[in-house]
């Protein structure tokens, strides 16, 4: 029996009237108001207007959401049985979970190009501002899998310290004789909210000469952090025998390798030439 079991109270806070307050919602909520307030420190570092990052901020996150929701629903439109194809009144049903980070990167980079675009912002260096903010958010929102009672590994082995009670509606059948699982919500948010103070405390000052160097270490980490994850969870979306998450990770992480030096050389040159002048 592991020393520490998790077990979730549910995933409603209180009904009032005809509204519903969900733990998942609230757990966004107070991560998008969190990684709001350190962002804003950052641009107020950085002498950029903090109104436009602010904007910026709650722009790229309900984007992501819709982005995280709809790379899910894609992924799940043809799913016998259970797929959206069948049920796509609850395409936008966020607060039931289904989202994927993937996703969610996606939807948000796309808004912060066409919001920085339009404002003539510095890209690279907002995107820094961002991703150095963006896993503490992640670490806090990925509390919401846990009151939903998912995200959540394979069962543990005898003797394992730590694990999450699932409730039987909520294990996969061939795990219905099984109780404890990995908590995998919990490891993600233990690796992004490390993630969060590397960049934080340290990156971001130390690659400010060299910007957008920041944001593609913060996805090679985020991505590395997945890879190792992934193989424990259940609830994987399958492109034959391989988790699609593994897929996306692997391109994540080959292009941020690839971006990395890159960005550093960039800023480098930039700065002979500043010099130079």
């Amino acid at each position: 029996m592991p020393s520490l079991v998790l077990q979730s109270p549910g995933s409603i806070i209180c009904k009032i009237g005809p509204v519903t307050l969900r733990w998942y919602g609230m757990m966004f909520a107070i991560a998008f108001m969190t990684a709001s307030y350190f962002a804003s420190k950052l641009a107020k570092r950085e002498g950029i207007d903090q109104e436009k990052l602010t904007n910026l901020t709650l722009i790229c996150f309900i984007a992501g959401v819709l982005g995280a929701r709809l790379y899910f629903v894609a992924l799940n439109w043809t799913t016998p049985g259970t797929g959206f194809m069948y049920r796509p009144a609850e395409i936008l049903a966020t607060w039931e979970g289904g989202l994927s980070i993937h996703g969610g990167i996606i939807g948000g980079f796309i808004a912060f190009w066409l919001y920085t675009n339009k404002h003539k912002l510095p890209k690279a260096r907002i995107a820094d501002i961002c991703t150095t903010v963006l896993p503490l958010g992640q670490a806090i929102g990925r509390w919401g899998n846990f009151f939903n009672s998912e995200a959540f590994g394979v069962p543990v082995p005898d003797g394992f310290p730590l694990a999450v009670f699932i409730p039987p509606h909520s294990r996969p059948a061939r795990f219905q004789s099984a109780s404890l699982f990995h908590a995998t919500f919990l490891y993600e948010a233990i690796w992004d909210f490390g993630i969060f103070l590397l960049l934080y405390c340290y990156l971001n000052k130390k690659l400010r000469n060299y910007p957008g160097a920041c944001a593609w270490v913060y996805i090679a980490l985020y991505n590395i952090g997945r890879l190792m994850i992934e193989p424990l969870r259940t609830d994987s979306i399958m492109a034959g025998e391989i988790p699609v998450p593994i897929i996306a990770s692997i391109v994540f992480l080959v292009v941020s390798l690839c971006l990395i030096p890159y960005f550093i050389y960039k800023g480098k040159a930039n700065a002979k030439v500043s010099d130079d002048k």
